[in-house]
């Protein structure tokens, strides 16, 4: 039976993916649920188990993933609704002083888009910054590119966001890794940023313009005395970042410590493995979170219930869309992309730094195309673990791959981006100005991050 090259597949499910959403306009999972189709029909195998394979795929991404995802939305919509977002940034403000406000702005930026997506993100903190500019009647845009800057990183670096989430599960990554390593690369990126919107600032002088929006400045009606506490209001972001890396941490020295016989020690990893598996330390985050919004707003039980299920039914839409992705990428290995791709370049070890340069550039093209970094993240981490590559072919660990995709994931912002419309709209700045301020710092930010990568997979390996 005549068989399709796995090279030709690959160009069909890429240019079916970016056809539909780009052209076509369709829905990001509907997309790539027939691209999976498409490419599991072309590749070989029981035609009567074609369509069966793209279910079970789909399944088990959803399987991988769907808790934690959902668990983050729940903590993003309580954080927000309880005002312990508010608390965080007015804290960070007070703290720093108005000499360091954008520090600040970028840090609460960081810590906020752990748990919530960069658009919520900048939505709470723009009238912060508005408000600012009104006191000091200076440093507008240097405030927008603060929250960008800090708020961008975390959105493509660090997990329980979905994109990280699913280039980790995509690559058989451990939750811990990529967080450590997600946050290494991410510092740097967000310094970085900072230091890029300061020169803008001075470059781009721009006064703050009044908007036409309802509610802009949501922060100001609520007086400080009723927020809840700043550690109250850390705990749902930081703690599960605590309980997964300390299982991870732990479970490495049992490992390293194995010959030993340390039994307290692996009794204690044991015993994190189970409260730091990801699924166990988001659901105890997200019941904190609900806990702290029923006491803070004090909801009856079905009025928190009806937050809860606002919340689940956003986080519903990025289940099934990073589950097709997983299923659209395992298609691809199906179809032989690896050995393909491995009989073309020949055998991919000492070829590390070239890889981390091919998935920034595919991550990169796909954000061009089609705008969302999410499904850039998605769509890019499984075509690169339908190559098969291993750490040792590698000569570093597969984090770095998901670390360089997810900074050529926010390469080339422009209109087909939805975040571009929202820092553009919800701060006042026209087309070209956003163009030549948000969208530079975010070019800037993401080759920073290939940089740091790069340097950190020869320096700190992880093999």
């Amino acid at each position: 039976m005549f068989e399709l090259n796995p090279i030709v597949i690959l160009g069909v499910g890429i240019i079916s993916v970016v056809i539909m959403i780009v052209v076509l306009r369709i829905n990001a999972f509907l997309a790539l649920i027939v691209s999976a189709i498409a490419v599991s029909l072309l590749s070989p195998g029981v035609p009567a188990e074609k369509i069966a394979r793209v279910a079970l795929a789909f399944g088990s991404t959803a399987g991988g993933i769907g808790i934690v995802i959902a668990m983050a939305s729940i903590i993003g919509v309580c954080l927000i609704e309880s005002g312990a977002a508010d608390r965080i940034v007015r804290s960070l403000v007070t703290r720093l002083g108005i000499k360091r406000v954008p520090a600040a702005l970028m840090g609460s930026g960081f810590l906020l888009s752990m748990p919530v997506f960069f658009d919520t993100v900048f939505y709470l903190l723009v009238p912060l910054a508005r408000s600012l500019y009104r006191q000091v009647r200076s440093n507008y845009l240097l405030f927008i590119l603060a929250i960008c800057a800090g708020g961008v990183v975390t959105h493509v670096m660090i997990p329980p966001t979905p994109g990280p989430l699913i280039m980790a599960a995509n690559l058989n990554i451990n939750i811990g890794v990529m967080i450590a390593v997600g946050m290494l690369v991410a510092v740097p990126m967000a310094l970085v940023g900072l230091g890029s919107s300061y020169v803008m600032n001075r470059m781009m002088p721009i006064s703050m313009r009044e908007l036409s929006i309802e509610n802009e400045e949501p922060l100001a009606e609520v007086e400080p005395e009723q927020l809840p506490g700043l550690f109250v209001s850390l705990l749902p972001i930081v703690l599960p970042v605590v309980l997964i890396s300390s299982a991870t941490i732990l479970s490495m020295l049992a490992e390293e410590l194995d010959v030993s016989g340390n039994s307290a020690l692996h009794t204690f990893a044991n015993i994190t493995a189970v409260i730091g598996n990801a699924n166990f330390a988001l659901i105890v985050s997200a019941i904190f979170a609900m806990l702290l919004l029923k006491k803070q707003r004090s909801l009856s039980l079905i009025q928190l219930a009806e937050k809860v299920e606002k919340a689940l039914m956003s986080g519903g839409l990025i289940i099934l869309i990073t589950a097709a992705g997983g299923a659209f990428g395992k298609m691809l290995a199906v179809a032989g992309i690896g050995d393909e791709i491995q009989a073309t370049m020949g055998d991919v070890s000492g070829r590390g730094v070239f890889m981390l340069f091919l998935s920034f550039g595919v991550a990169a093209v796909l954000k061009v195309a089609q705008g969302s970094s999410t499904v850039s993240m998605i769509t890019t981490s499984a075509m690169i673990a339908a190559m098969g590559v291993s750490s040792e072919q590698l000569g570093f660990n597969p984090v770095y791959l998901a670390t360089v995709i997810g900074s050529g994931s926010i390469i080339g912002v422009w209109m087909n981006d939805s975040g571009f419309w929202i820092v553009s709209r919800m701060s006042g700045l026209t087309v070209v100005e956003t163009l030549r301020s948000f969208s530079i710092l975010l070019a800037i930010i993401g080759v920073t991050g290939l940089i740091t990568t790069i340097l950190l997979s020869q320096a700190l390996p992880l093999t």
